[in-house]
């Protein structure tokens, strides 16, 4: 029966959204919130990284495995090209950052992007892999793309482990670039302990000048160098600062101290003007209303005091967390009908005792709405029409006339 409903409320839906929204009715009977698409994503991502780490040592794994290099760290027999490095490096944080996706960090997913984007332009310059795996890292990054809003958490943690990350691979590369191109630098770095210090001094923006590049591939690197440490430094400094002080800040302008107790309160889904005007108004009669928004209200808005949870109001997770199950009614009142239906049968599969209030935008969908079975459907364009005709017409306008049109179910 439900599936017989989704399909007739699909049908007035652009593709896009017929397919995300089938693509949440089927997500939703496998449970797939806990794990789709971030488990599976991870995963996809650690094939990738392990295969540029195969790529990136390549033939030079018996060089990796010699004696010389084992005993003396004398790595001059490398066979290493610029790609090669470029692999190396994304796929070992890659791995770390695979981390940060399963717990849906929006930091994770940001530099997850970043590192597919640098790869396939490496890959589409050399022409050097397979092409499997070019079609495969493009795949992944449109997934990435796609999964963007899935990707919403933000933590000191997270932020932590990215910095930690991003300086421990910054400072490898560097040491073991400046060591490895050590015989184009005056005088030349014929040690680790040197190739640190000229990292060190490089990536501060310091530049003693004891030790500078003589060659153009070490000018290069330099400056790679340089512009790579202050760009790790200041986001490695933003994303561990950054949630420390929003929070502060947040904590100290909430003048309700902590979130509203959501138990035997309203829950309104959207942003539309109905939306927030029946918020005001319920908000006058000091009934307790839980706001359900695809995105953060303004900081200074009109939405700035309300208890707002950000999410796709047709997922099941998120309807818990809004308090739905313990909730006297949810009102559907986004801007797209379909959206307000599928939102109607999340709220039946939470099983609990909320009444549904479906908004109806489009005459035309009015029908296909009725089918999913609101408690209250709410359409003020169809009452403002019916209003006029029945003034323009000279029929007498009774209260209860207004009710039985406006809430017609």
């Amino acid at each position: 029966m439900r599936d017989g409903l989704i399909g007739k409320m699909a049908i007035h839906a652009g593709p896009l959204q017929r397919l995300r929204q089938g693509v949440s009715a089927l997500g939703t009977r496998l449970h797939s919130d806990y794990w789709f698409p971030h488990a599976v994503l991870a995963l996809a991502l650690l094939v990738a990284a392990f295969y540029w780490l195969g790529s990136a040592v390549g033939g030079n794994l018996h060089v990796l495995l010699s004696p010389a290099v084992l005993k003396h760290l004398d790595f001059s027999a490398l066979d290493l090209r610029v790609t090669d490095v470029i692999h190396g490096v994304a796929g070992i944080m890659m791995i770390v950052m695979s981390v940060g996706i399963v717990l849906r960090s929006r930091l994770s997913w940001t530099l997850a992007v970043v590192l597919l984007v640098a790869i396939e332009l490496a890959d589409f310059k050399t022409h050097r892999h397979l092409v499997f795996f070019v079609y495969y890292d493009a795949l992944l990054l449109a997934a990435l793309l796609l999964a963007y809003s899935r990707f919403n958490r933000s933590s000191v943690a997270a932020g932590t482990l990215f910095a930690l990350t991003s300086t421990l691979l910054l400072m490898l590369y560097a040491v073991f670039g400046a060591y490895y191109l050590g015989a184009d630098f005056h005088p030349p770095i014929t040690d680790l302990v040197t190739a640190l210090y000229y990292a060190i001094v490089t990536m501060s923006t310091v530049g003693y000048g004891d030790i500078f590049p003589q060659t153009p591939e070490a000018r290069l690197f330099a400056a790679s160098i340089i512009v790579l440490g202050i760009t790790v430094f200041a986001t490695s400094l933003g994303a561990i600062v950054g949630p420390v002080i929003g929070g502060g800040i947040r904590r100290i302008i909430d003048r309700k101290g902590k979130r509203m107790e959501r138990q035997n309160h309203f829950i309104i889904v959207g942003n539309t003007s109905l939306a927030r005007n029946t918020y005001h108004e319920m908000q006058q009669r000091n009934l307790p209303v839980t706001l359900i928004l695809s995105e953060a209200p303004a900081a200074e808005g009109e939405l700035a005091d309300a208890d707002v949870v950000v999410g796709d109001a047709t997922s099941v997770d998120v309807l818990r967390m809004a308090g739905a199950a313990e909730a006297r009614a949810v009102l559907a009142m986004r801007a797209d009908d379909s959206d307000n239906a599928f939102i109607v049968l999340a709220i039946k599969e939470l099983e609990g005792s909320a009444k549904t209030v479906a908004a109806v935008n489009d005459s035309k969908n009015y029908s296909r709405v009725k089918r999913v079975q609101p408690d209250m459907i709410i359409a003020p364009q169809i009452l403002g029409g019916e209003l006029l005709a029945m003034a323009l017409a000279g029929e007498p306008i009774s209260g209860d006339a207004v009710m039985k049109r406006f809430f017609n179910a």
